[in-house]
C-alpha cells in the first residue's frame, strides 16, 4: 500500500503520520521524499487498512495498492530513479558506469596491469573474480583471501573501487574490509540466507540474474536485501538459458526496460557472460546501452589464451580501450556519456 501525500507536507508531518500507522496498524513505513511527490510505503499485512479511513486524513493526497510481491524495490514505492555514489561515480545516473576486470584473480602483476589499462580507458570500477563458483570441482577456484588483497592493492595504485563476488556468508567480514561492491553471482541469486546478511550491510550489492529465474524472483532477491535494510542495489542483466547452443546464454535484452519500468534500482548488463565469446562483447554492449542499461560488467584479460578461467570471452586490454571508444557515440545517441 501506499499513501501519496499532499504538496507542501512537512517532514515532522511525514514523521507523524508514520508513527501513527505503525503504531496502530503494525506495519513498517518507508518515507520517500522525491522530486515532485512524498509517497508512504507501507510494508507488512495491510488488510485491516481501510483505504477509505487514510484517504478521510487531511496529508495524503490518495492511496494506492501494490498488488505485486516486491515492495521496497517497486517503482510504485519510489518513482524517483535510485543513484547509488561509488567512488567518484554516481551509478543510475547519466553516466554510464563500466566494471572491467578478469574473471579471476590470477598474479599481482596480471591484476595490476589490467587495473592501469582499464583505469586508463573508461572503467569506473575494477571488477575480479577471488572466489569462483565453478561447475567442475577440479576448476581454478580462485585466490581466495589472496585475491581480496590483491584488489586491494590495485586499487590503491588506481583509485578503481573492487567489485567481487561472494559465494558464503562466512566470506563476509574479509569482503566488507576489502570489497566496495559485493557481487552475488547467478548461482546465488536465490541464496537467501545470504541475501539476509547482505541486507544488514551498508555495502553496494550487485545483484546478477540467476540463469534459470524470471524478472519477478530477480526482483524478490533484491527485496530480501532492501527488508534488511541496505537499499543500495544494482541489478544485473547477465544472460538466460534457453534451447539456444550458438551462445553461452541469451542475452534478454528486454529484461533492462521491463526492469525500468518496474523497478527505481539501477540495472547493469554482463555481455561477457551473456555471449560467452569475446567477439560478441561489443554488439551486446551496444544494445544494452540503446535499450537502456545504467552500466557493464567486461571481461578484461591481459593474456586470454592463458586466461585460468573464460579466457574465451576476454578482451585484452588494447581491445577493451577500443570497444569503450565505439560505445561512447552509442550512449551519446541516447542522451548518456561514458567517462
Amino acid at each position: 500500500m501506499i499513501l501519496i501525500l499532499k504538496h507542501g507536507i512537512s517532514k515532522d508531518k511525514v514523521t507523524e503520520l508514520c508513527d501513527f500507522l505503525t503504531s496502530s496498524y503494525g506495519v513498517q513505513t518507508s518515507p520517500i521524499y522525491g522530486s515532485d511527490t512524498t509517497i508512504i510505503g507501507l510494508v507488512g499485512d495491510t488488510s485491516a487498512i481501510s483505504v477509505e479511513s487514510l484517504e478521510l486524513d487531511d496529508h495524503v493526497e490518495r492511496v494506492m495498492k501494490v498488488q505485486e510481491p516486491y515492495k521496497r524495490a517497486n517503482r510504485k514505492f519510489h518513482p524517483d530513479d535510485t543513484t547509488i555514489r561509488i567512488g567518484d561515480s554516481l551509478v543510475g545516473g547519466k553516466a554510464i558506469c563500466i566494471a572491467a576486470g578478469p574473471c579471476s584473480v590470477e598474479t599481482e602483476d596480471q591484476i595490476r596491469e589490467i587495473a592501469e589499462r582499464v583505469a586508463q580507458n573508461g572503467a569506473v570500477m575494477l571488477r575480479g573474480g577471488a572466489y569462483k563458483p565453478r561447475t567442475s570441482p577440479y576448476a581454478f577456484q580462485g585466490l581466495k583471501a589472496e585475491g581480496l588483497m590483491l584488489m586491494k592493492r590495485a586499487k590503491m595504485a588506481t583509485g578503481l573501487p573492487v567489485v567481487s563476488e561472494i559465494t558464503n556468508p562466512a566470506q563476509l567480514d574479509l569482503f566488507m574490509e576489502f570489497v566496495d561492491v559485493i557481487q552475488v553471482g547467478t548461482r546465488n541469486m536465490q541464496n537467501f540466507e545470504l541475501l539476509k546478511e547482505l541486507g544488514r550491510v551498508r555495502r553496494p550489492i550487485l545483484l546478477k540474474r540467476g540463469f534459470a529465474n524470471t524478472i519477478e524472483e530477480l526482483l524478490m532477491s533484491a527485496e530480501y536485501i532492501m527488508s534488511g535494510g541496505n537499499d543500495q542495489i544494482i541489478l544485473c542483466e547477465r544472460g538466460i538459458r534457453t534451447f539456444e547452443t550458438s551462445t553461452r546464454n541469451t542475452l534478454d535484452i528486454s529484461a533492462i526496460p521491463v526492469l525500468k519500468s518496474r523497478t527505481h534500482l539501477p540495472v547493469f548488463v554482463d555481455p561477457s557472460h551473456a555471449g560467452g565469446s569475446a567477439w560478441l562483447v561489443e554488439p551486446l554492449a551496444k544494445a544494452a546501452i540503446a535499450a537502456g542499461a545504467d552500466g557493464l560488467i567486461i571481461e578484461v584479460h591481459n593474456d586470454p589464451k592463458r586466461a585460468l578461467s573464460d579466457g574465451q570471452q576476454s578482451l585484452t586490454p588494447d581491445e577493451f580501450e577500443a570497444l569503450v571508444g565505439r560505445l561512447r557515440p552509442v550512449a551519446q545517441a541516447v542522451g548518456r556519456t561514458l567517462p
